[in-house]
């Protein structure tokens, strides 16, 4: 259910960049303002980066395999890495048309509905962002959060452009459509090497933040009463999964069934709090006990 819902914003995120594509070039047309084409190049790169994503979430969606036993989430943030090479791809771009303009500037053809255009196309981006980015939030995905971060910086800049441009028939100053574009091009380039930091991290098993380690702790803590530690604990997010492992130590006369229930319990609380879940537990006696990790509360 959850992944059928993610691919559905997926599909939105390709119609809604076709709509704000669509009202960006138009923006451009009437104009003729550099900015604004900028604008229009960066979401070019959004209608693609949508269908990444989009694929990237069906591919996430496939349950394991003989090849890949432990699912396919990992496929969102190769999606998220791609997207950030594209926006720096982008970002090099606008800044050649930048150039270009500062070398040739020329006057705007009708700004003032150019910046109507675009003004409306920066809200419509404002709400999808939003609804993305709490959508990625929810469900732990790293595409849809991505893509949300993206949209957002789409909208920062598109208020900035909407503000610029509007200044140049005020101030008759031509080559503040190239500073514009300047601007556009440094700000496109900063979330693009976000985005690809971010991804990055979760390819490579990043640890999670310290609120989500000291949640986890606590929940052990709480909930493994019976036992006397839990050491050497590892956790790593996939996607929308998360991967913990851990040594309990029971008490070595505790029974094999005994020690399953603990086990029960601490697996059941945890993915309460973190959702879906693929845990590891590893039962040693009191002789292996390391005194440090996570005390099992009395």
């Amino acid at each position: 259910m959850q992944d059928s819902v993610k691919l559905r914003f997926g599909i939105g995120s390709v119609l809604i960049s076709l709509i704000v594509l669509g009202l960006k070039y138009l923006a451009w047309h009437v104009s003729g303002s550099a900015a604004l084409l900028s604008d229009a190049l960066e979401t070019v790169i959004n209608v693609a980066a949508a269908i990444g994503t989009l694929w990237a979430l069906h591919v996430s969606a496939l349950p394991p395999d003989e090849n890949h036993t432990y699912g396919h989430e990992k496929a969102e943030y190769l999606s998220a890495v791609a997207e950030g090479v594209l926006v720096i791809g982008t970002a090099i771009g606008i800044g050649f048309v930048a150039w270009e303009d500062w070398q040739h500037p020329s006057p705007l053809l009708a700004p003032w509905r150019g910046v109507t255009l675009n003004a409306l196309a920066g809200l419509v981006n404002l709400a999808w962002g939003l609804i993305l980015l709490g959508a990625g939030r929810r469900r732990h995905s790293p595409a849809l959060k991505a893509s949300g971060d993206h949209i957002l910086s789409d909208v920062w800049t598109t208020g900035a452009l909407v503000v610029g441009v509007s200044l140049i028939p005020l101030t008759g100053y031509l080559r503040l459509d190239a500073i514009l574009s300047a601007l556009v091009a440094v700000n496109v380039l900063r979330v693009g090497f976000e985005m690809t930091r971010h991804s990055i991290g979760g390819l490579m098993d990043e640890a999670p933040d310290a609120q989500t380690l000291e949640l986890i702790r606590t929940v052990i803590s709480e909930q493994a009463r019976g036992a006397i530690e839990a050491h050497d604990l590892r956790i790593r997010r996939a996607g929308s999964i998360s991967f913990i492992e851990f040594h309990l130590v029971v008490p070595g006369v505790m029974t094999v069934h005994d020690a399953h229930e603990i086990c029960d319990r601490v697996e059941h609380a945890l993915r309460r709090q973190l959702g879906r879940a693929v845990i590891h537990i590893h039962v040693e006696p009191d002789d292996k006990a390391k005194h440090t990790g996570v005390p099992v509360l009395p």
